[in-house]
């Protein structure tokens, strides 16, 4: 991926190329005197979010033998806490 770096003028004067460059993959850093004061990048495509079990399931195919992070371990902890609605309910436990 490019970057390109130009001034606020040039960017206010050709934003519609601007634009067709971000659509292509390039990445456009704007910049007043030496400092970037906006960067033009296209959206991350949505990925659609993988369920926890997958996840644990990729961990214990880890062979490697590296312990996991502590703070990487709390952070799947946090997720999980603030991801309860994940749960997948039996219909037939309403009744």
């Amino acid at each position: 991926m490019a970057i390109i770096h130009i001034s606020q003028t040039e960017a206010a004067s050709n934003f519609a190329e601007l634009i067709s460059r971000v659509r292509a993959g390039e990445e456009v850093h704007i910049e007043e005197d030496v400092t970037t004061i906006a960067v033009l990048h296209a959206p991350k495509k949505y990925e659609e979010p993988r369920l926890l079990s997958e996840i644990v399931a990729a961990f214990a195919g880890n062979d490697s033998g590296e312990p996991i992070d502590a703070g990487f371990a709390e952070d799947v902890r946090e997720g999980i806490r603030s991801h309860v609605y994940e749960r997948l309910i039996d219909p037939w436990e309403s009744f």
